[in-house]
């Protein structure tokens, strides 16, 4: 069974950025968030921004459950690391959680993708690392403004709400499987960094596995 990394934070903060870039000097294997290919997510953000309700709310959010858990089966049944951006469990904690926070999705719905959630994990493992993203709100609005993406269902305003989310569940994530970023600079990104990220990535798989 392969191994999985899930490189989570809040939005805008260089999830599918990283992944990309790690992908670019080792030979990972990937699952990425999708927007434009997913059935349900235009229709909702179209309705939500013409003030007409929510009616793909739930829709779109098993959709995205579903696909994260295809993902990491996928990752699962080859050989070598896997990486998602986000990830089955990052979709529910933070984005789920925060969309019923926000009144995107109503009390039967989360509680509908919640027994979703709890169903796959229970027949697939978490992963095995988190490689946890950070950034001030502040920077994350500006990246939201510059980015400008067609099809988003957070907004400026969610950052908050989700952040909170994030917090709330990565204290519930064990210290050894969890390496934190700082993700407020390009250097990030710079080759003798993603080494490290690399070197890192390896000692803790490393000693999890003994």
């Amino acid at each position: 069974m392969g191994a999985l990394i899930a490189v989570i934070g809040n939005t805008a903060v260089g999830k599918t950025t990283l992944v990309e870039r790690l992908k670019q000097v080792a030979p990972f294997a990937t699952g990425l968030e999708q927007h434009a290919e997913r059935p349900f997510q235009r229709l909702l953000v179209e309705d939500l921004r013409a003030g007409q309700g929510r009616r793909y709310a739930l829709a779109n959010q098993i959709d995205y459950l579903l696909l994260r858990a295809e993902q990491e089966l996928a990752i699962r049944s080859r050989p070598g690391i896997g990486l998602v951006d986000g990830g089955l469990d990052e979709d529910f904690y933070v984005f789920t959680r925060g969309f019923h926070a926000l009144g995107i999705l109503d009390a039967a719905e989360f509680a509908l993708c919640e027994r979703f959630y709890r169903f796959a994990r229970a027949l697939q493992p978490e992963p095995d690392l988190y490689i946890l993203l950070q950034a001030p709100l502040e920077q994350l609005a500006e990246r939201m403004k510059r980015r400008a993406r067609p099809i988003e269902i957070a907004s400026i305003d969610s950052l908050p709400v989700l952040q909170q989310q994030l917090e709330t569940w990565v204290q519930g994530i064990a210290p050894q499987r969890l390496i934190v970023l700082d993700a407020s600079t390009p250097t990030l990104l710079a080759l003798p960094n993603i080494q490290q990220v690399l070197k890192t990535i390896e000692q803790r798989l490393s000693v999890l596995t003994e």
